[in-house]
Formats: C-alpha cells, structure tokens, sequence
C-alpha cells in the first residue's frame, strides 16, 4: 500500500472568481472550461425557470441571502451570554458521571476466592495501565546503578550518592543512609516524597532517614520525578501526557522511578529482603500504596496522606490529586480501595491527618478504604495487621514526629518481633539536617524526561502513515479507520433531549424589514450531560417559517459561544440558521473549578474528554438534521473545537455535510512539539490517538463531504498535502 503524492495545496482568497486548485489535480484551463461549462448550465436553468414559469430555482430564491434582512454582531452578543445551564450543572453532572463508574470491591467468602481476584488484578493493572503500549519496552531495560562519592552524615551513619536509571536515559538521584556497622540481614526501608520542590532535602524526610539508620536499618531517600533536582519543566507531572498522546502510558516513569528504586535496595547485600517496607507523604503516600499494591516484594507499608478513593475524590476536590494519581484507565479495572486491599495480609498502616489543609483528610478519606480492606485481612485472620493512625497535633499536611514514630512502632512490632528494646521515641538529629548543596547528586546531561521521551516518540508515529489511493482500498481504509477512531476516543451515540428554555424574536433595527428569532436550550445528552445552545435565524415578516429548508450551521469555538457574535452574524446573512453550542469543557460547559482534574478523573474511568466532545457535537447535528432534513455545517474556531469537530464529522458520516474549520492543528505532534501540558489542552492528549492517527488522516474519514480550512498555518499545508489528491479540502487564507 503506497502513500497518496504529496501535491501542493494552493490557497483561495477570494471566495469570487474562478475556483482554485485543491489538490493540483487539474489544469487552469480545464478548470476554466468545466467553469465556463457551469455559468452556461445555470443559465439556462434560469432561462428555462423564466419561460415555463416554473420552480426549479424556488429552493434557492428562498435561501437566497441577498432577499434575506441583515444582522449586526452587537444584536448577536447579549444573547450568547445569555446564562442557559449555570455555572455548576457541569461539573455535578461529571462528578455523577465518575462516580457512578467507579468499581467497587465485590465481596469474597474465602481467601482462595479473594486470591484468584487478586493477583490476576494485579497482572491487569500492571499490564493494561502501568506499562500500557509502548511504555512496555521499558519495563525490560536492566536496571543500571552508578555509586558516587560517600559524605559524613552522623553519629552511627553514612551517606552515599548514587544515581539509578529508570528507564533508559532517565537517571534518579538517590542517597544511600547506611549504619557504620552492619552484620547479617537488617531491615530496608524506601523512602519516597511528595510534591515538594525540596525532594530528597525535604527536612522530615532526613529526619526520617536518619532515624532508620540510627536503628541499624538501611534507608534509600529516593528524589522524585518532578521534584529537588528533577523539578524542571520537562518532569512537570501534568506533561506526563505527552507520552499517554503517544500511546506509552504516562504513568509507568513514576512506577519505574519507585520498583528500580525498590530493585536497587533489595540487590544490596545486607537488606533482608524478607523486611522490606515503603513510607512516604502526600505523593509519598500515593507511590507507597501504588508500588506496595502492585509489587509483593514490600512487606510493610506506611502511606501518610497520600491517597483516597476516586469516589471521595470526585465530591471532595482538593482530593483530586496530580496528573499520575488519575492514570488514564485504571478505575475501569481498580479503585484505590482495591489497591488497598491488595496490601492483604501484609502490614499496613493508614496513616491520616485530621485537619488536612492539603488533601485527604482522615475525617472522610479513611473509612471507606479500611472498610473496603478489613474484610480481606479478616479472611486472613490478620485483622491486626492493618492499622491506622489519625495525626492530630499539629493534624495539617506533615510527617513529622507523631507520625514517624507510629511509623517507627510498625516496624518494632513486625520487623523485629515487638521487641521493647526497640525504641520508638524519635532520635533528635535536627543538627544533621544536609543543605540542598551537600546532598546534590551529579546528573548526565542530557537526561530523559516527559517531553523528550514523547518527542522521540511522535517522530515514529502514526504507527500507519498511509492513506491508500486505490478507491476499493480507499473505502476499506475508511470503514475499519472509522471503527477505530472510535474505539480511541470511546464515541457515544447519544441521544439529544432539547428543551427550549427561552424564544424571543428582536427587531433588526431601523430601516430593515425582519426580526433575528432567538431560542435558547438545554440539550440533553441521555442522562450524562446537558448541553447548552442558542439557535439563531432571521425572520422574514413576509414569508412563513413552518418550511424553512435553510441550511444550517453549528457553531463551536475554543473560547465559547460568547466569543463567536461575530462569525454568528456572517453564517446569519450568508442564508444559514444558526446553532451555537458549548460542548463539555468549554465556554458555559467548563467545569467551575478543578476543570483538569475532572477532565483526567472522565478518563481514569474510561472515557475520553475528546470524544464526549465530539459525541456531543454528532448528537446536535442529527438532532438538526431530524428536525427538517436540512444539510449541515460544522464550523469550529480554534485548534481545540476544530480537533473534536474534525473527529465528530469523520464518524458522523449522515448528519453533517460539510465542515469550516478556522486555525487548526496542522498534527497533533504540534502538540508535543509545543510542549504543551495536559492541565492546559486535556482534551487533545486522548491515549494512542496519536499512535493511531495523524489529523490529515481524520480528515481523509471525512471525505467525499467538504472541508474548508480558512487561515491555514504553513503545517497544515504541509501536513494536508498527503491527502490533496482526495479533492475534498480547500484552504482559504484571508489574511
């Protein structure tokens, strides 16, 4: 199968005159003839319309908009911003939306039942979410360790420096708190921190560390992802959706940043790989529950404030966590009550804070994962072993002294048997505090992140370039390419339930005959979302409106409706009825606050922002269609409205007969390329899309129907170009 010949796609500017070339497919002066040959058959269409006073042209003399009035812009926008849904409908239907599809543990009789759940769960998650695509190759790469200098630490310890590959070409820097007199086995602990720009200096952290290797037991501090010496633009978490765009899971950086971390500590000859634990805070937390879940070899585990259920997140909303805590996918197999659970029989302590001005309060976020886990450690009859400590001086976002020294008790009671000589009482070592300098690890250069692992990516994708040329294999392409198109931005056929909210007609003003008609709705989606809309057109006094067969126009933009009185007025007096609307997340559909957030909690459930969007502008446009049979035109503004309107006519095929796109994306590399984060676009890093499809290709599933792209960017020449010779795009520059 060959790609299509690149051809060179000349600009229209001036919608008067002689057409121009599309695809360079025909000569000027054939087209000056075919031109010639079209004046001459509407001639005598018109010719033939005078004579037998017939009504072949009675369609286009109705629609016709040199007979129709004019409207002005400033009519136009009071009405758009018009309030029709509220500013809180949204996100209370989104939060209804992820809760309702959070899974919820089923109940086991035995721990055989609970074991068969249990560990092919664990395999799913591992294989489906964490190393997911593309991020699987990664998962294999041995683990690579280069130990640096040693600096004094304290009485009864050291510190060594280390760096660890994650992946190849992703170096962590670590420090290695080691007792100065070690004999046989001794416990290990991994100790991992949260969102904090100090990282691995993280003062309680220290602390934390010392302590364990003033006991006798090895303690690994481990820097984070995005965090001390890895806080740099290309680790900011929300960009790990370059790589979910990609189609290589996000997610599996941050596990692989903890389990080789975790492979490093077991490989060291005195840890007892049988008295493993993991701590940490706030993320901290999160990555202890996550690698502890997931990885048996952790034999106690202590997350601090790190994690709720996805259900108490969405009604909570300083709950909502970062970017990783919200992995695409993983509550279509798992709630963190599962991951909890998952911890069974093993040693857990829950630890929570009761006046939690960051997130998870012990009040609401505790009960519902020990009420998920105490069934299965009571199948074990190991009840005691899960534990929780609820800090209430000072009761905010800490690890500090209360709170290690729960964690201190857990590892007397399990690591050593409940040994009383095992003191729990914290060691004061707040002179032994290292400053950032002293503990800095030298790093390679370059060092992989989020961007350059995408960017290296993108230059390999779509996996299938091609758009064949041969009409049967065209056809063929299209059909199994629209299957999966869908498949990858999970497209619903929802039903529109409308409900005219308000109908006004208002006078054009002085000196012309007509009213502009106003409608606003509430257009339900099925019991998921409501979107709003005005619909505009202007009326004629003198002619009725019971058979309007006018064409319509919907219209979608980047900023909202609002934004669009303008282009409104210009569809308006060029003949069309008019349809603006705010799909899901934009203009009056934006979530009042957290919007991100929610945006990647409907993807961890397993929907796609990207394709609720064009779920909803298909379900519009066959609304219209069904109300009069007239053809329809979706005109988007803005590289955001005219990715999902792109989509939304490549797979509804019926109701939508051609397509004005205004500044597009040229490719969803830009995307990459431009080093965008998802916590600005959420809707544009849809997983795999990228793998599987480039934009030129989404919009040869359009073809034979029009698309027309006015104030095209050089990259979408460039790009569209591979599809000219289709016939069905023309590019009009009017700057």
């Amino acid at each position: 199968m060959m790609s299509p010949k690149p051809y060179s796609l000349k600009h229209a500017t001036s919608s008067a005159g002689l057409p121009d070339e599309i695809g360079g497919i025909w000569s000027a002066k054939f087209a000056q003839i075919i031109w010639a040959a079209f004046v001459l058959f509407g001639f005598l269409l018109l010719l033939t319309d005078f004579l037998v006073g017939g009504s072949l042209m009675a369609v286009a003399a109705e629609v016709s908009p040199g007979e129709l009035p004019k409207v002005q812009p400033g009519l136009i926008h009071p009405i758009l911003e018009k309030e029709i849904i509220g500013k809180a409908l949204t996100m209370t239907e989104c939060q209804h939306y992820c809760d309702a599809r959070v899974p919820t543990l089923p109940y086991f009789g035995n721990v055989t039942q609970w074991q068969a759940y249990a560990e092919p769960l664990r395999q799913r998650i591992l294989e489906q979410i964490v190393f997911r695509g593309r991020a699987k190759a990664w998962r294999d790469s041995a683990l690579r360790v280069e130990w640096l200098e040693a600096i004094l630490g304290g009485p009864g310890y050291r510190i060594r420096k280390l760096r660890f590959e994650a992946l190849p070409g992703m170096w962590i820097p670590a420090l290695l708190y080691e007792p100065e007199t070690l004999t046989g086995k001794v416990p290990g602990v991994l100790n991992v921190n949260g969102h904090t720009p100090l990282g691995k200096q993280y003062p309680p952290k220290q602390l934390r560390c010392i302590n364990q290797a003033k006991r006798g037991i090895i303690a690994l501090n481990v820097e984070w992802v995005g965090m001390g010496q890895l806080r740099t633009p290309g680790f900011a978490h929300s960009r790990m959706h370059q790589l979910d765009l990609c189609g290589a899971s996000g997610l599996a950086p941050f596990f692989l940043n903890m389990q080789r971390a975790l492979d490093l500590l077991l490989s060291l000859e005195h840890v007892d790989p049988n008295r493993v634990a993991m701590t940490g805070l706030s993320g901290g937390g999160w990555q202890t529950i996550v690698l502890s879940s997931l990885d048996p070899r952790i034999a106690l585990a202590n997350p601090v404030a790190g994690y709720s259920s996805f259900k108490t997140r969405a009604w909570h909303l300083k709950d909502l966590g970062e970017a990783e805590q919200t992995p695409c996918d993983l509550a279509t197999l798992a709630d963190y009550t599962h991951l909890t659970a998952l911890m069974a029989p093993r040693p857990l302590l829950l630890t929570y804070n009761s006046k939690d001005e960051c997130c998870f309060e012990s009040g609401y976020a505790l009960e519902p994962l020990v009420a998920a886990a105490q069934p299965i450690y009571a199948l074990f009859g190991r009840e005691e072993a899960l534990r929780t400590h609820i800090n209430d001086e000072p009761g905010t976002h800490n690890y500090e002294v209360d709170n290690r020294q729960a964690f201190y008790r857990m590892l007397r009671d399990y690591f050593y048997s409940g040994d009383e000589s095992f003191d729990v009482r914290e060691i004061p070592s707040e002179t032994e505090i290292k400053s950032e300098e002293e503990l800095a690890v030298s790093l390679p250069e370059p060092n992989e992140d989020f961007h350059t692992l995408a960017l290296k990516l993108a230059q390999q994708l779509p996996a299938d370039p091609e758009v064949p040329q041969a009409p049967e294999a065209f056809a063929q392409w299209q059909a199994s390419s629209r299957k999966k198109l869908g498949e990858v931005v999970r497209i619903k056929q929802y039903t529109v339930h409308p409900t005219a909210v308000v109908q006004a007609d208002a006078p054009l003003g002085e000196g012309q005959q007509g009213q502009l008609r106003s409608i606003l709705w509430r257009l339900a989606m099925d019991d998921a979302w409501t979107v709003p809309a005005v619909e505009l057109q202007l009326i004629d006094s003198a002619k009725p409106t019971d058979e309007d067969h006018r064409p319509w126009a919907i219209l979608v933009g980047d900023h909202g409706r609002a934004a669009l009185s303008r282009e409104a007025s210009s569809f308006l007096n060029e003949g069309y009825r008019v349809l603006l609307i705010d799909p899901f997340y934009f203009g009056e559909s934006r979530l009042a606050s957290h919007s991100y957030l929610f945006a990647i909690l409907v993807a961890t459930v397993g929907d796609r922002p990207l394709g609720i969007q064009a779920s909803q502008v298909a379900a519009v446009a066959r609304w219209l269609r069904q109300r009069n049979e007239a053809p329809v035109l979706l005109a988007a503004f803005g590289n955001r409205s005219s990715t999902f309107s792109l989509i939304a006519a490549a797979l509804e095929r019926e109701a939508i007969h051609q397509v004005q796109l205004q500044t597009p994306l040229g490719s969803l590399k830009e995307v990459i390329e431009n080093d965008w984060a998802g916590d600005a676009y959420p809707e544009l890093f849809c997983f795999g899309l990228l793998e599987a499809f480039d934009l030129y290709q989404i919009a040869a599933l359009v073809h034979p129907r029009t698309i027309v792209v006015k104030q095209p960017s050089a990259r979408v020449v460039q790009e569209f170009s591979r599809i000219g010779a289709l016939g069905h795009l023309k590019l009009e520059d009017s700057r």
